[in-house]
């Protein structure tokens, strides 16, 4: 796959600013109006699931929001969202010209609802002990460039992310370890004078140094409007606030992610396991978005005329 230059590539000053800081943006990709007709008819048509990578028939176990991952594999204005140059050419600047996009997902937050706690993530096997995504050995880098695409507006009050810049450079967790999955208690947890959780895990389970608390003096909150997004290493320390319900308005954050296509992706396993279930990954593909792939390490999905976005294709063999 070639991809022509549109002039969206990241300035020598922003890639600086991106290694120091671990973000760049926010960028505006969308017109808040053209976003809100697009995600109004968008949220509408992802109830039906007849082409979702992720069916009922695909759960191994347990019923989870695993279902709402990787639905630009089967809906054409998220299939188009990840490929934009806008953000390929941005990613590409820090990953290099050959980029997979290996998974989306929704991050909703519901007026009331408490905000996310801090957490960094190199190989995301933070849920399940299994690592989900392995950079070469001896590579200098580790985790994913996520792009983070508010679909409604974020403000603080709504729930917008918050970073801590700089933090992405030492990792306070170790993935290895495991979480226990307790929803109920969870949502209960108050740190700090605020409500945070992990989508049903307490973070600090993960944490090596069991004293250590992150330096949140130092933190600052991304306030977007509708159609503009932000992208961030993975391993850049972040959280969220909660929605305080000032507004009725849900806050719907869309997050893509990319790696080089030297990474694995899903190594040794055949299911993601997450939040009390898991899903098998006989239908998911990776999405090459720039570039070639030279690797062969993944299963790819192309895309196809006939009324699905991306098809899966077999690894190829070794």
């Amino acid at each position: 796959m070639t991809v022509q230059s549109t002039g969206f590539s990241l300035s020598q000053e922003q890639l600086a600013a991106f290694h120091r800081d671990g973000y760049a943006g926010p960028f505006t990709l969308y017109p808040p109006e053209e976003i809100e007709r697009a995600w109004g008819r968008t949220r509408l048509e992802l109830l039906d699931r007849g082409a979702a990578v992720y069916t009922d028939e695909a759960a191994v176990s347990g019923a989870t929001n695993i279902a709402n991952y990787d639905r630009h594999l089967d809906h054409p204005f998220l299939a188009g969202h990840i490929t934009r140059p806008e953000i390929t050419e941005r990613v590409a600047s820090v990953l290099g010209p050959d980029v997979l996009c290996w998974r989306t997902e929704f991050f909703p937050k519901y007026p009331g609802d408490e905000g996310t706690d801090w957490h960094q993530a190199d190989t995301f096997a933070n849920a399940s002990g299994t690592p989900q995504i392995q950079w070469p050995g001896g590579s200098d880098f580790g985790g994913t460039i996520t792009v983070w695409c508010a679909f409604s507006d974020a403000t603080a009050d709504m729930g917008c992310l918050q970073f801590i810049p700089g933090s992405h450079r030492t990792m306070h967790y170790d993935e290895t370890k495991r979480m226990h999955y307790a929803p109920e208690v969870n949502n209960s947890l108050d740190k700090k004078g605020v409500r945070r959780g992990f989508f049903g895990y307490d973070y600090r389970e993960l944490q090596i140094d069991a004293d250590w608390e992150p330096d949140e003096s130092q933190a600052v909150s991304m306030e977007m409007r509708r159609g503009q997004f932000i992208m961030f290493w993975s391993t850049l320390m972040h959280a969220s606030h909660p929605h305080a319900g000032t507004s009725r308005q849900m806050r719907m954050g869309f997050a893509a992610r990319y790696v080089p296509t030297s990474v694995e992706i899903y190594p040794g396993t055949s299911v993601i396991e997450e939040y009390g279930g898991a899903v098998s990954l006989d239908r998911y593909g990776a999405v090459l978005v720039s570039g070639t792939d030279e690797y062969g390490h993944n299963r790819l999905a192309e895309r196809t005329t006939r009324g699905v976005p991306f098809a899966r294709r077999p690894r190829p063999e070794a």
